[in-house]
């Protein structure tokens, strides 16, 4: 509930501070004390647009405070979290707004945008007057009280999310139909891509094998060269190698009589004829390695050609056309398996449009139940508000053409102001005191499932008295027994109701120089209550009999 409201230099308010309490609470004064600017000022906090008339001549600011104590589940906490608002205990609202135009607001002195403050307001509190019923007026939110009243908001989430079920289904469809279409018209592409790209059987890092290759076999030619130069200095024109061999074994004919002198130069020789007949075993390898071969290399031409042709062909690196040639087999093979594919998406969004209508319809006949049971509730609660001539009606419109996230129905609060006519919108066929008392019956049957903690009447109770304006003070306090109800009135039979009365007040005050008109805000006791009720009932001159009515009007609903 709104537990207290602080404003400074606003309008004609210079400083005042207001502490609320449960139940209903009215607040009273002479025409021009200042009551409209009071719910002003409430409403700036609530995230009303800003305006810099509103600040008070003088000033260069004006400030508006709200407490607010709430439970912890209630939904604004939950509003603050997902905007990274801080909260705990008492929720505490400003709006400071300066003489230039410009304003900022901060939830628990945390800044917030005025969209956020707005957001949070409309779950705070309402402010319902003769010209401010926009929520009435907008059928969405009429099937969202019809909802709340029904019981129905579960239904309606399942509703929503098999809603976005069958448009992502459709989608899915939708999409795979336009893969295949694009593929279909490539597929001759496909198909020839494939069958050369298979053909052509292109190997990863063949490129740079072949490369290599190919310049080995370039300069085969002048490896050949040297190692025949090297194979002659070896051989030494023929003879070397027999000519060490026959030195060799004459030395070891005389190596056992030469003391061990020939041991060092006999096993040097033998090492050299080793090695050198491993070196012309190389040397043979060698040569054989590098035999020129044109055929071999006009292949490798071929092959490299050919690699080559294709990456231009298909706008890609040699190393890349593997990958290629897989992925073409891959969409191939996908358009294939695509019609199986297909139907089976087919038959996924079938079943989830069966499913979203299923729901919708259910959630429909559920809605009709709720609302026919809202109209027999307000038709009961008309005739004591003087509109017993008056017919409401829910009207709910249903079709498949109206599908989406909250069902298939479009529903509006209708009136028909006297027998016989049509019913039509409510803003249409309603006056302003008509609109204000048929919300007001409305606020009484739905109050307790879809309203805010706080409510806030301004003048309902305007053009009617005696019974009647005694019935709008019943349910104003039947209305506070579940909320908070706040009511700015001039009946004395709606103040009488109260638990709580305030009045508001015009004075003058003289300041340095100068002499102001300021408002203040007193709350009356028992005795200043009467007065009040009294001056209410009789005018500007207050008399005895209007004093004893007001007692037994205080008696009467004590």
């Amino acid at each position: 509930m709104l537990s207290a409201l602080s404003i400074r230099d606003i309008v004609l308010i210079e400083k005042l501070d207001m502490d609320f309490s449960t139940g209903l609470t009215v607040l009273s004064g002479e025409t021009g004390a200042g009551k409209s600017i009071l719910l002003d000022a409430l409403g700036l906090a609530l995230g009303a647009r800003g305006d810099a008339g509103l600040v008070r001549s003088g000033a260069d600011r004006g400030m508006v405070t709200a407490e607010f104590d709430l439970p912890p589940t209630h939904g604004v906490f939950a509003m603050l979290e997902d905007a990274g608002i801080e909260s705990a205990g008492d929720l505490v609202v400003r709006r400071i707004q300066s003489s230039d135009g410009r304003s900022r607001a901060s939830v628990n002195d945390q800044p917030v945008s005025v969209n956020l403050l707005r957001r949070l307001g409309a779950v705070l509190a309402e402010i319902h007057g003769q010209h401010d019923d926009r929520a009435m007026m907008d059928p969405n939110q009429h099937r969202t009280l019809v909802d709340a009243y029904g019981g129905l908001d579960k239904n309606a989430t399942k509703v929503a999310g098999a809603w976005t079920a069958f448009k992502e289904a459709e989608a899915a469809l939708v999409a795979h139909e336009e893969r295949l279409a694009h593929a279909e018209a490539e597929r001759a592409y496909l198909e020839h891509a494939v069958e050369e790209l298979q053909v052509l059987n292109a190997l990863e890092g063949e490129e740079d094998a072949l490369i290599a290759k190919r310049q080995l076999m370039m300069n085969a030619e002048k490896f050949v060269d040297a190692l025949n130069d090297v194979e002659t200095a070896i051989s030494g024109g023929g003879n070397m190698e027999a000519q060490l061999s026959a030195g060799l074994r004459k030395l070891e004919r005389r190596q056992a009589d030469a003391d061990g002198k020939l041991d060092g130069v006999i096993s040097t020789l033998d090492q050299v004829l080793v090695e050198m007949a491993e070196a012309r075993v190389g040397l043979d390898a060698a040569q054989a390695a590098f035999t020129f071969d044109a055929d071999e290399q006009e292949q490798v031409d071929n092959r490299l050609f050919a690699l080559k042709g294709a990456a231009r062909k298909y706008r890609c690196r040699v190393d890349q056309l593997p990958a290629i040639a897989q992925r073409h087999a891959d969409e191939l093979a996908a358009l294939d398996q695509g019609s199986g594919h297909l139907e089976a998406l087919r038959k996924l969004a079938g079943e989830a449009r069966k499913e979203f209508f299923a729901l919708a319809e259910a959630l429909s006949a559920a809605r009709r139940q709720a609302a026919s049971a809202i109209d027999k509730a307000v038709m009961t609660e008309l005739a004591p508000l003087k509109l017993e001539k008056a017919v409401f009606e829910t009207t709910i419109e249903s079709g498949d053409s109206l599908a989406g996230p909250n069902g298939i129905d479009r529903l509006e609060f209708t009136i028909a102001a006297n027998p016989g006519t049509r019913p039509g919108p409510l803003a249409k066929i309603a006056s302003g005191g008509e609109l204000s008392r048929i919300m007001l019956a409305l606020k009484v049957i739905l109050a307790a499932k879809g309203s805010a903690p706080t409510l806030i009447f301004d003048e309902i109770d305007t053009g009617v008295g005696g019974a009647t304006a005694d019935a709008v003070g019943q349910r104003l306090a039947r209305l506070a027994q579940g909320l908070q109800a706040l009511a700015v009135t001039h009946s004395p039979q709606v103040a009488a109701r109260a638990a709580s009365h305030l009045l508001i007040s015009k004075m003058e005050e003289v300041g340095e120089g100068d002499t102001r008109m300021v408002t203040q805000l007193t709350k009356l006791g028992r005795e200043s209550r009467r007065e009040e009720i009294a001056r209410m009932l009789s005018g500007a001159s207050v008399t005895e009999e209007a004093r004893a009515q007001a007692k037994r009007l205080l008696a009467d609903t004590g």
